[in-house]
């Protein structure tokens, strides 16, 4: 998704408590930024974050730390907004007010946005932090043959997060495109991941995620209003 360019969103992570610009550096080290050893979910292309907002807000009580990852400023400084109003905190870019935001940021503990390139995924987590579950939601499909590798679920980036999501864990994935499925489970499959569950029209399943709310996302919305069929699966680190 291209966004146009938003001035105000660098000064806004970089004063956020909830954004770190360095997650390299966390490697392993992940229950230190929150402070416990609660299992971790990561978003891949967060987006605007209106998904992440709702699930972190969700599982607030529930033992359950989220990750949301992107590597455009703009579309996080998006996010970081939508994060607060989903915890009920007034964003604003007054200077006088940004103490007295980071003081109510306080309480968004579950939940950190990061920037990185999730192409190289694998240099900032490990096997020691507790990854249980991978959200990607609607990620590029790449068409053309020669940039099928740049998938968010190419087997290229299948076997980097094998390296750290934990045994048992799972990785939900929903789509719009029909190839990208299709190519996706046989990435899956191939990569020794077992596929749980899939269909080709999540609308149709309410408990597809075994009973965990639908949560959708802008793309999701818009494709459901021009009647196209959301794909889903759900595979699991064997």
């Amino acid at each position: 998704m291209r966004i146009r360019f938003k001035p105000w969103a660098r000064e806004e992570l970089e004063q956020a408590l909830f954004y770190i610009d360095n997650p390299q550096e966390y490697k392993n080290k992940w229950k230190n930024v929150f402070k416990n050893d609660n299992k971790i979910y990561l978003e891949l292309g967060c987006g605007k974050g209106n998904f992440i907002a709702k699930l972190s807000k969700i599982n607030e009580k529930n033992n359950i730390n989220f990750i949301a990852i992107d590597l455009v400023d703009s579309m996080l400084g998006i996010a970081k907004r939508n994060i607060e109003l989903e915890y009920g905190i007034r964003t604003s870019i007054d200077k006088e007010e940004i103490e007295n935001i980071k003081e109510k940021q306080k309480i968004i503990n579950n939940v950190i946005l990061t920037r990185y390139d999730i192409s190289r995924i694998s240099e900032i987590f490990g096997n020691k932090d507790n990854i249980q579950r991978i959200y990607i939601n609607f990620c590029n499909p790449w068409p053309r043959g020669k940039h099928h590798k740049k998938r968010l679920t190419h087997e290229r980036q299948l076997m980097q997060y094998k390296e750290f999501l934990n045994k048992g864990g799972e990785i939900f994935f929903k789509t719009d495109d029909d190839y990208l499925f299709e190519d996706s489970i046989k990435y899956f499959e191939r990569s020794g991941f077992n596929i749980e569950k899939k269909t080709y029209d999540l609308k149709k399943e309410e408990k597809f995620w075994n009973g965990e709310e639908n949560i959708k996302t802008e793309h999701e919305k818009m494709f459901e209003k021009e009647e196209i069929k959301i794909k889903a699966l759900i595979a699991k680190n064997a």
